[in-house]
């Protein structure tokens, strides 16, 4: 297993403390696991996101949703086997299944609905006020006024 020396990059940086356990939870993917259900990701515009996952065969029931420390959790549990089915051919999965998505810091989950297979959850950046840019007044004993727009700073 290759490991990566991540401290130049923590040495430059502020407020990544997570980044090293992104990286290393990447590195322990199991592909199976991460092939169903499939999914997609969606921008709706620069503060909205929208992930639709195909869940063919859960109900509401089946179906868990969890939002916990900058995590999202979905799950679905399987229904036992209808007695007397005889299948001769089960293409439908509905195997048990767990899908976490990491959120960057003020992503809330809105909705989530499950209509024709398709469990859609929305998500919102809600950035609270007293962490938006703001404009910082500059003062000098011999130019009072000058004043650095949030948007330019660095």
């Amino acid at each position: 297993m290759t490991t990566f020396d991540l401290s130049p990059l923590f040495r430059s940086t502020i407020g990544f403390d997570r980044l090293g356990q992104l990286l290393e939870s990447a590195t322990r993917v199991d592909e199976q696991a991460m092939s169903y259900p499939p999914y997609n990701i969606e921008a709706v515009d620069k503060d909205t996101y929208r992930i639709v996952m195909a869940i063919a065969g859960f109900g509401e029931a089946d179906i868990e949703i969890t939002a916990e420390d900058n995590t999202l959790s979905v799950k679905g549990k399987t229904q036992p086997a209808e007695e007397g089915v005889r299948y001769l051919y089960r293409g439908i999965a509905g195997r048990a299944f767990e899908r976490r998505f990491q959120l960057a810091e003020f992503i809330e989950v809105k909705a989530a609905k499950l209509e024709n297979g398709l469990l859609t959850i929305e998500l919102v950046r809600e950035v609270p006020e007293a962490l938006k840019p703001r404009t910082i007044q500059i003062e000098t004993g011999a130019r009072k006024g000058k004043v650095i727009e949030g948007s330019k700073a660095a």
